[in-house]
């Protein structure tokens, strides 16, 4: 598996770069011991404009991914003693491995089109090439298409994957200039560096125990009160179904600033209040519900535009009250944990320890039989302005990620795109809730915060 790493490729001069995965990234390699890949993607629907077709499609990404090295570099691992695997160019990249085209499934609705997406974005990425794919999904009504851009977890979270698509959308990002494909650092440079970075991990190995336990706070403690028996948290299958709900943003963010809150706020209460009243209807009462939401440790300021800086923070949401004192207790919640979850990732803080137990089958085993949470709420705030992919109308940017689902039967997406809220609900559609039931409530519940006094 190595071997090939250490054909030396055109020399530029300069001493080679060392990339390195990692110890966030590479735990989402040791999660992918079960049936479902760690991936997400964005589904961006085009407004009817003309042809747009898969030759065309391959040129652009071809040259636009250049502002983005890691597009076109593959995760390779390293002999014994020279550290965590390296990122290293892809001598074999060609274009028409990662970007492709498919029919949309019969009869080209929304349903069909979702269905479609899912199967794309289910289907593991080849780990010897660049984790990413672009999938130009045709047969839509009235002429519109729509590219699925899919991304393995091991290179970017959430953020990141905004900074890959800006990259990939008009006019794109400025080339980073760098040829291609560069030389491979060799065994000893490789090795040297290892030595180095295992002694400054000696050195903040009191540091990092601090980490964990405020990571550890945020996502509820090491050994938080468990969340409340119910139907939502049972065994799952690998099959998924998804739907999705849109509402203009303002009016979601400005009913909740009126109470001191936030549109992320809002969206945590209008699923709590959901589900809970998914679970009356089946003869349960739940309070609260404990919705687990990853927390990006992403600043303002320039950064790496790949990889992941991730952490989970558990927020327990009330079902019962007014919805302004409901607002206030999530916002209280959020406000007191928010800090603490945007150091480093507790996957990250336990390093190899983590990778060696998931590989084993126990991070498996914990998602199979975890009672912290009832469900996951990711949300994501994307641009402000409408967006196009070679001078066609991105009108749609749908959420949708996957990964080891354990015990969670329903799963919530929210992505903020030119002034609408999109939250894409993911299902097992085998153990958890009616899909088109909770879409019902979940919009119910939406309209009840944006028209409470």
């Amino acid at each position: 598996m190595t071997r090939d790493l250490w054909r030396v490729g055109p020399w530029s001069g300069k001493q080679p770069v060392i990339e390195r995965a990692s110890s966030a990234d590479l735990a989402y390699l040791a999660m992918e011991a079960g049936r479902v890949p760690q991936q997400f993607a964005a589904i961006l629907l085009l407004k009817p404009s003309g042809d747009f077709s898969l030759p065309r499609l391959r040129q652009v990404i071809s040259e636009r991914i250049l502002a983005i090295p890691r597009l076109r570099q593959r995760l390779i691992k390293v002999p014994v003693g020279c550290g965590h695997p390296v990122w290293v160019d892809d001598h074999d990249f060609h274009i028409d491995q990662h970007v492709r085209a498919m029919s949309c499934r019969p009869p080209g609705n929304e349903r069909a089109l979702f269905d479609t997406a899912l199967s794309v974005i289910m289907e593991p990425l080849p780990k010897k090439a660049p984790l990413w794919s672009v999938v130009l999904i045709t047969g839509l009504p009235d002429g519109r298409a729509a590219v699925v851009v899919v991304l393995h977890h091991v290179l970017a979270d959430g953020l990141g994957g905004l900074n890959v698509l800006a990259a990939l959308v008009d006019p794109g990002l400025k080339a980073a200039g760098v040829p291609f494909p560069r030389p491979r650092p060799a065994l000893p440079v490789l090795a040297r560096d290892a030595l180095l970075t295992r002694l400054r991990g000696i050195r903040q190995a009191a540091g990092s125990w601090r980490s964990l336990r405020q990571a550890m706070f945020a996502g509820g403690g090491f050994r938080p009160d468990p969340a409340v028996p119910c139907s939502l948290v049972q065994p799952t299958s690998s099959r998924l179904r998804m739907a999705a709900i849109r509402r203009e943003r303002a009016p979601v963010a400005a009913a909740a600033h009126r109470k001191g809150a936030t549109a992320n706020d809002a969206v945590l209460v209008a699923v709590g209040a959901a589900l809970h009243q998914i679970l009356l209807s089946r003869g349960e009462s739940v309070e609260p519900i404990a919705i687990t939401v990853p927390v990006s440790g992403r600043g303002s300021g320039p950064g790496p535009a790949v990889g992941n800086l991730v952490s989970p923070m558990l927020v327990e949401v009330p079902t019962s009250g007014a919805v302004r004192e409901r607002l206030a207790q999530v916002e209280a919640a959020v406000r007191a944990h928010k800090a603490a979850a945007t150091g480093p990732p507790p996957v990250a803080i336990m390093g190899g320890l983590f990778r060696v137990v998931a590989r084993l089958g126990g991070y498996r085993f914990y998602m199979n039989h975890q009672r912290r949470f009832h469900t996951l709420v990711t949300h994501v705030r994307g641009p402000e302005e409408p967006l196009t992919l070679d001078g066609h109308s991105v009108s749609e940017a749908i959420p949708v990620a996957i990964g080891e689902r354990g015990n969670i039967t329903v799963s919530f997406e929210v992505l903020s795109y030119a002034g609408m809220l999109t939250i894409t609900v993911i299902v097992d559609p085998e153990h958890g809730p009616d899909l088109e039931d909770l879409i019902r409530r979940l919009q119910h519940e939406l309209d009840s915060i944006i028209a409470s006094p």
